[in-house]
C-alpha cells in the first residue's frame, strides 16, 4: 500500500488531508515537527512525503536540507501559506518536487500527489527474507517453510520493517514513527507489547533485545 507521510503541525489541516487521502485507500502517516518526520523518513519505507515549511524543532526547509544530505529521494510536495515567490524557489531549489500554497483545494493536491506516485524512481521488494522467515507484502503472509503465521496489522508491520532492516538495532522511537507516525508518544511502552505478542508467533529466539537501544531481528 502507498504510504504517505503528512508533515503539518495544525492538526484540523493534518486530520482533512488524512481523512481525505485515506478515502482514496493511501495509508498515512502524521508528524507535527521537522525532528519527527525525519525519523519517519529515515525508517518509514514512505513513497510521498506532504511538508509544511512552519514547522516547530526543525523547520521545513531544515527538513528538506536533511533529506538532501541523508540521500533520501521521496518525493515532498511543500504545502505551505508562504506564497513568496523566494520561499517557492528555495522549496525546490532545495529538494521539493512540487509546491502548492494554501488555502487548497483538496482536489489539487490530490491531482500532484498522483502525479509524483505515477512513476516511482525505485519499486520496493514485496516479497521479504529474513531469520528464516518469508513476508509477502501483496499476499499478507508469513511462513517459516513450515507453517503459517497469522498477524494483525501491526504486527505485521512491525516485522516488515525488521525485515527490511535485519540484524540492524532498530529503536523504540524508529518503530513507532515506521508504524503509528505520531500517534504514540515514543516513551509509551506500546512497541514492547507487540515485540511480546510477535516473540510469541514467530518464534522468541528470532527477535532479541539490545539493552538500552531497542530490537534486533537476528
Amino acid at each position: 500500500m502507498t504510504r504517505i507521510l503528512i508533515v503539518e503541525d495544525d492538526l484540523s489541516i493534518a486530520s482533512f488531508i488524512e481523512k481525505g487521502l485515506r478515502a482514496q485507500g493511501y495509508a498515512t502517516l502524521h508528524a507535527g515537527d521537522g525532528r519527527s518526520a525525519l525519523v519517519i523518513a529515515r525508517y518509514g519505507e514512505l513513497d510521498l512525503i506532504i511538508l509544511d515549511l512552519g514547522l516547530p524543532v526543525i523547520d521545513g526547509f531544515g527538513v528538506l536540507e536533511q533529506l538532501q544530505a541523508e540521500g533520501i529521494r521521496t518525493p515532498v510536495i511543500v504545502l505551505s501559506a508562504r506564497d513568496s515567490l523566494k520561499d517557492r524557489l528555495t522549496g525546490l531549489e532545495g529538494g521539493a518536487d512540487d509546491y502548492v500554497v494554501k488555502p487548497f483545494q483538496f482536489a489539487e493536491l490530490l491531482a500532484r500527489v498522483r502525479l509524483r506516485l505515477r512513476t516511482p524512481e525505485v519499486t520496493r521488494a514485496t516479497v521479504l527474507e529474513a531469520a528464516g522467515l518469508t513476508l509477502d507484502l501483496h499476499a499478507r503472509t508469513v511462513t517459516d517453510g513450515e507453517s503459517d503465521h497469522t498477524l494483525s496489522g501491526r504486527e505485521f508491520a512491525i516485522l516488515e520493517v525488521f525485515m527490511r532492516h535485519a540484524g540492524q538495532v532498530l529503536t523504540r522511537e524508529q518503530l513507532i514513527g515506521h508504524v503509528w507516525g505520531n500517534d504514540e508518544e515514543p516513551s509509551s511502552n506500546i512497541v514492547d507489547v507487540y515485540i511480546r505478542t510477535l516473540r510469541k508467533k514467530i518464534g522468541a529466539t528470532r527477535l532479541s533485545t539490545v539493552r538500552g537501544l531497542g530490537y534486533r531481528l537476528q
